[in-house]
């Protein structure tokens, strides 16, 4: 049997089977259940039980169809339209998945709120969810943003330096101005609608939001509902940002 031995150093046990997998970036825990489901996660040469704790010094084993789930994964970049929910519709709502279909299934990676539009990662490796969502990590996102009348300098001012919203007041962001009523933002933290209630707390309303950059990816001249395949050295550069190996 063709098999890959898995060491397990650099945390602390006992840890759970699927979380030890995803710690050691060798695939996501929900990819992680369905190897043990299949039989193909062995602990000290025994088939693997979902749940159970690995302890220091036991054997973690995956037999050779890991390598499949590897090949397999996906990375997509998305132009989501205007008027599209990227998770969870309600009622009449349309989602990204009743718009769009792939050879593979894939699934949204964070959210643009149905008023919005522009960049999203459509992907199958659930690995790099929590890598590029969590606002510890400060990844870049990049906006341009038109609101209701035309700009003054101390909005841009106090759109850089943070706004309150609600009990929160926001990390600090890069403003270039584009036009009278447009400008673009760079931020490195993700609350739900947070441009759009940045801008009401400063007395703008947003009339048309774009999400144009994640960390390296670029919207580039998609189309809204076109995707191109996120790969090559693009893809590297990507995974090492968020800190995984492809």
């Amino acid at each position: 049997m063709n098999s890959e031995k898995i060491s397990g150093t650099g945390f602390t046990f006992p840890v759970r089977i699927n979380r030890f997998l995803a710690l050691k970036q060798y695939c996501s825990r929900r990819e992680a259940d369905r190897l043990i489901e299949r039989g193909q996660v062995l602990v000290n040469g025994k088939p693997a039980v979902l749940g159970m704790l690995i302890k220091e010094g036991d054997e973690v084993t995956l037999k050779s169809g890991f390598k499949k789930v590897e090949e397999n994964r996906v990375y997509l970049a998305f132009n989501k339209p205007v008027g599209i929910v990227s998770h969870s519709p309600e009622g009449d709502q349309e989602s990204i998945s009743d718009i769009f279909r792939y050879k593979t299934r894939v699934f949204p990676i964070g959210r643009l709120d149905r008023d919005s539009h522009g960049l999203i990662i459509l992907s199958n490796d659930g690995r790099i969810t929590g890598r590029l969502l969590n606002p510890e990590f400060e990844h870049e996102k990049e906006y341009i943003v038109e609101v209701d009348k035309p700009i003054e300098e101390k909005f841009s001012k106090k759109m850089a330096s943070g706004v309150r919203i609600g009990d929160y007041v926001t990390k600090p962001s890069i403003i270039r101005a584009i036009g009278p009523k447009k400008f673009g933002i760079i931020l490195t933290e993700g609350k739900k609608r947070q441009i759009r209630k940045m801008c009401m707390a400063l007395g703008y309303i947003v009339v048309d939001l774009k999400r144009t950059r994640i960390l390296n990816i670029e919207l580039g001249n998609l189309k809204p509902g076109e995707h191109r395949e996120i790969k090559g050295e693009e893809l590297k550069k990507f995974l090492s940002a968020i800190g995984i190996g492809k």
